[in-house]
């Protein structure tokens, strides 16, 4: 079985992707999806998040949920504003971001190589999430949601991504929030063999983001699977889709931190049990860290930078971690923080809301306490994962994010 293989996609019609393209299902809430898809009849929020168009009390878990996404993605086929190309196809996906561009590849991932860990995970799941995206994928008959795939960046993919994409795209479409979706089909059977022939020689894929969606087509294969006699290995409920990218084109921001209280403690005294851990420096400015292992702190109006010294940083794939060494170092020890995942003391900011986002936080008097983070780095989370280890929470946020409804995978 390939790694990965062409698929008809279905894609918004010539005009209409504009109209239908939208965020990622998880990155809004209810409301502010209800927002988004005023005066949009046809933005595909309908099928990702079509709790919008039932009373604003529906549980987004109930039965109903999944049968009006599966009735709004018909309605939209029916209308015309989608449509399932005729022949198998890889998609090249440039996303625009101000000055940074990444661009790769829509293709059908293969649930076996998942399975057997040729696409590597870093994160655990949550089952009421994996469950979710199960019911979703089960009701629609489709995967809409793309797992964010990463691969080590190769000269024949790389090469032939920017050769592809030299031509006009099929679709280009600028998101509100201002990053720019591009999308070129390629059909031509040379190109689409030689592609999989590129995949099929690596050593791993890796997921950045979409891990529940991944898990999910793997729980819907193995059910799919068990209830067909006539099962070969090459039904479409054998892949799932997904966008990879170049390892050396992502974009990865920090992904910092915020804490309630200083668990007990007066500001003197916590300062002293931080200085006792790192070199400890007053800032006249915002303090954004500009290596490893190094912190910025927030407190009561004013910025600190924090540096742990070598010494004390191990020689290990996950606690060597930015985000293990603040966890280690400081937020269990002296914030008596141990499981951030459940913890509500501790909330997490993404790195696209900036320093400022810290400093409202804290400002306020919701949170005690604020820590910017060095990012990590692509190249740290494939070492995480091709040692099978997992990373800990919040420990990436990949920035552009990318759009629904661009190119959908249906489970014929």
């Amino acid at each position: 079985m390939s790694l990965i293989k062409a698929f008809r996609g279905l894609r918004p019609t010539s005009g209409r992707a504009s109209d239908v393209a939208a965020p990622p299902y998880d990155v809004m809430s209810a409301d502010e999806a209800r927002q988004m898809v005023a005066g949009r009849p046809w933005s595909f929020l309908h099928i990702s998040r079509p709790e919008v168009d039932l009373p604003i009390d529906t549980n987004p878990y109930a039965p109903e949920v999944y049968a009006k996404a599966a009735e709004n993605l018909q309605h939209m086929r029916q209308q015309g504003v989608l449509e399932q190309d005729a022949s198998p196809s890889y998609y090249v996906y440039r996303l625009t971001m101000g000055e940074h561009r990444q661009t790769g590849l829509v293709a059908a991932a293969s649930v076996e190589a998942y399975d057997q860990d040729r696409i590597k995970k870093h994160e655990f799941t949550r089952p009421k999430k994996e469950d979710d995206r199960v019911r979703q994928i089960e009701a629609l008959a489709a995967q809409t949601g793309p797992v964010f795939l990463v691969y080590p960046s190769s000269d024949v993919v790389d090469s032939t991504l920017a050769r592809v994409s030299n031509a006009t795209p099929d679709m280009d479409v600028t998101a509100a929030d201002g990053v720019r979706h591009e999308l070129w089909a390629v059909s031509d059977q040379a190109t689409v063999t030689s592609l999989t022939q590129a995949f099929d020689a690596m050593h791993a894929l890796y997921v950045a983001d979409g891990h529940h969606r991944s898990a999910a087509a793997s729980r819907v294969a193995a059910s799919s699977r068990e209830a067909n006699p006539a099962h070969t290995g090459e039904e479409d409920y054998n892949y799932f889709l997904s966008v990879i990218f170049p390892h050396n084109q992502m974009q990865i921001l920090d992904y910092n931190r915020v804490v309630r209280d200083l668990n007990g403690m007066d500001k003197e005294m916590f300062l002293k049990e931080v200085a006792a851990r790192f070199t400890m420096t007053e800032s006249e400015t915002q303090f954004k860290p500009a290596s490893s292992a190094e912190f910025g702190m927030y407190l009561d109006g004013q910025w600190y930078g924090l540096r742990l010294d070598e010494s004390r940083i191990p020689n290990d794939p996950v606690a060597s971690l930015d985000v293990s060494l603040l966890a280690n170092e400081l937020i269990e020890p002296l914030l008596g923080i141990s499981d951030p995942r459940r913890d509500e003391r501790i909330d997490f900011v993404g790195g696209i809301r900036g320093l400022e986002g810290l400093e409202k936080r804290v400002d306020s008097g919701e949170m005690a306490v604020a820590f910017a983070l060095y990012p990590t780095s692509m190249e740290a989370l494939m070492a995480v994962a091709d040692v099978g280890e997992v990373m800990p929470p919040k420990s990436t946020w990949f920035e552009p994010k990318l759009a629904d409804g661009l190119v959908s995978h249906i489970l014929d």
